[in-house]
């Protein structure tokens, strides 16, 4: 079962990574350093980790992070650097050759699914391209969100908080509601704040809080 499920999460994967291939190859040359969502990476950098990311196994992942002393912030430059190309063209086309990769460090599959759809929205929000991510990967993104601290404290995020999406089936937590798009609610989770501006309900003012670090 937990096998079909894998092969059916990194064909979601493919699907997304596709669809952002798709946008990035529209991009003008300015648009490909504009800032992103993602701190302060551009979008060459962020694409340049999304290939470092489907690139990078569990032994290479632990070599690199004990190279950078366990500082995520060093091992992901490291990456970047390694997986960028000279050009965004290149870049783009690194990217293109890992679209139906299934590497990863562990077998946390719907995280890998999160990685991209989160990054892809980083791309596309401050750029106004509108194509969203399909309720497919939505879905057990939020779910693995709700439910797990894991590449992002997405859980300790929503502790005590009740989610509820208003265009899908997903529902987790208790306490006062938050509600709105699924994909907000996964981007919120995230730690993106601007998409909070997307969702309604007590429990909004509550996770804005915490995201701007003012109740810990």
């Amino acid at each position: 079962m937990t096998g079909r499920r894998d092969e059916r999460l990194w064909a979601v994967v493919h699907a997304e990574r596709a669809a952002l291939a798709d946008d990035l190859g529209r991009l003008s040359p300015a648009q490909w350093k504009h800032s992103t969502l993602c701190g302060g990476w551009d979008v060459e950098e962020v694409v340049a980790h999304l290939v470092a990311a489907a690139s990078t196994g569990r032994w290479a992942w632990l070599r690199s992070m004990l190279g950078a002393r366990l500082r995520p912030d060093v091992h992901n430059q490291r990456r970047i650097a390694e997986h960028r190309g000279a050009t965004p063209a290149e870049t783009l086309q690194r990217f293109h050759e890992v679209i139906g990769a299934t590497t990863a460090p562990s077998s946390d599959t719907p995280a890998y699914l999160g990685e991209v759809i989160v990054h892809a929205q980083d791309i596309r929000q401050p750029l106004g391209l509108t194509r969203s991510p399909s309720m497919e990967a939505l879905k057990p993104v939020a779910d693995f969100f709700a439910r797990r601290d894991f590449a992002v404290p997405s859980r300790s995020r929503v502790a005590g908080l009740q989610l509820r999406a208003d265009d899908s089936e997903f529902t987790a937590g208790s306490g006062p509601l938050i509600t709105g798009p699924t994909c907000a609610l996964v981007m919120s989770m995230a730690g993106r704040s601007i998409y909070l501006d997307e969702l309604e309900g007590p429990g909004v003012a509550i996770m804005r809080r915490r995201l701007d670090g003012a109740d810990a």
